[in-house]
Formats: structure tokens, C-alpha cells, sequence
């Protein structure tokens, strides 16, 4: 299984291998990473609350004082994992859906991608959604930059379908936008939590999709 990719505080994607160019990534970043690694693994097998400073250092592999110099405690080290999943989401949205024709298969994608880039991660799913939510500070999302700014992307598609009149415009697209993360976010949680079936989150990517497609979907005169 493939390390998740994290982001850097330079916002690139990267991962444990070089990059192109064979350089490796500056030594503070890679750091930074291997923490970021290690919280997943630790906070995944023990709880955020039974998780303990300490453990994750050794994990990464660092002096426990090295992880301060990152990030402030380990709900600050909880909040960056959320923060730089959605940074990566938002990355990948920003690539692909101008590749859809419509608003409807860019909706589609959005799905597919929220569920998608946490198939071969089962970890990070799971500290995604069940440990998040033992986290005050996260819960209260609607303060939180890169969150807004995921709301406000599905809301705009939402809109441009209802500018072009296949969208239904009895709908707020704000609503909308909660309502579809708040539904994936479920299913994460529950396949998280479950036997974890290989293919079940892109399975019900395309369960989902149809279902909210269809819902937002002007009905034919």
C-alpha cells in the first residue's frame, strides 16, 4: 500500500520518493512528512485521545521535541492532517474537473474524488473520520479556510448547473455542498470502521452519484 502523499508548507504534493528531477525533498519538509505519516498510523491505532506525543516522535523517528517545531500539540498535528487532505482534494479538483462537460459529471467527480483518494488508505480514512470528530476545534469547520473553499467548489457547480437550467433551482447550493460532504464523509466512516471491502468506496462513488445527480436533476417536461 502506497503512502499517502501529504503537502508541504509550500503547498506541493509530495510522498517519500524523489522528485523528477531526482532531487530529494529539502530535509525539513521530509520531517515534517514523516510525522505527518506516523500521526495517521498512531492516531489510527490508538485513538486521538489514547494517542500520545511521545509515541508518535517515535514512530517518525524524531526527538519528541522535533514534532513542536512543526506543530503546536497534537490537536494542531490533527488539524494539519485534515487541513493538508483537503488541500490535496482541492488540488485534484482544480486538475481534473475542467476535463468534465457538465456540471452534473464535474459533480460526479467531485464524488469520486472525495471517496477515491481514500480507497488505498484505510488509516488515514479512519483518522479522517472517526478521530476527527473527537476534536472540538475541527468539529467547528464553518472557521476553517480550506474547508470553506471545498464547500464553495461544489456550490459553484451546483450553480453553473442551475445558470444552465439541468439543475434544479429550488435547491441552495450551499446546502447542497454540506449535504453531499456530510453524506460521504458517513460512508468513509462506516467503510473505515467495517471490513473495509476493496473497491466498496468507488463502488458507492458511482451509488451516490447517481443518487444526487438524480435528486438535483431538472425533471423532464
Amino acid at each position: 500500500m502506497a503512502e499517502p502523499a501529504f503537502r508541504t508548507r509550500e503547498g506541493a504534493t509530495k510522498t517519500k520518493k524523489s522528485n523528477g528531477n531526482g532531487a530529494r525533498p529539502a530535509k525539513g519538509e521530509d520531517k515534517r512528512d514523516r510525522i505527518l505519516r506516523a500521526a495517521v498510523r498512531v492516531f489510527a491505532k490508538k485513538g486521538f485521545h489514547g494517542a500520545r506525543v511521545a509515541e508518535v516522535a517515535r514512530a517518525a523517528g524524531v526527538a519528541d521535541g522535533t514534532i513542536y517545531l512543526y506543530f503546536k500539540n497534537k490537536e494542531d498535528l490533527l488539524l494539519q492532517l485534515f487541513t493538508d487532505r483537503l488541500d490535496h482534494l482541492l488540488a485534484e479538483c482544480k486538475k481534473t474537473l475542467g476535463g468534465q462537460p457538465t456540471p452534473e459529471e464535474r459533480l460526479r467527480r467531485i464524488i469520486e474524488l472525495q471517496l477515491g483518494l481514500l480507497e488505498e488508505h484505510r488509516d488515514l480514512a479512519e483518522v479522517i473520520t472517526v478521530n476527527i470528530r473527537q476534536s472540538k476545534r475541527i468539529l467547528q469547520t464553518g472557521t476553517m479556510p480550506r474547508f470553506v473553499e471545498y464547500l464553495d467548489t461544489i456550490a459553484e457547480v451546483v450553480a453553473e448547473g442551475q445558470a444552465k437550467g439541468t439543475i434544479r433551482k429550488d435547491v441552495s447550493p450551499r446546502v447542497v455542498a454540506r449535504s453531499l460532504f456530510g453524506a460521504l464523509d458517513g460512508l468513509t466512516l462506516t467503510w473505515a470502521l467495517g471490513r473495509a471491502e476493496p473497491g466498496g468506496l468507488t463502488k458507492a462513488a458511482r451509488q451516490v452519484a447517481d443518487v444526487f445527480i438524480e435528486g438535483l436533476r431538472v425533471p423532464a417536461a
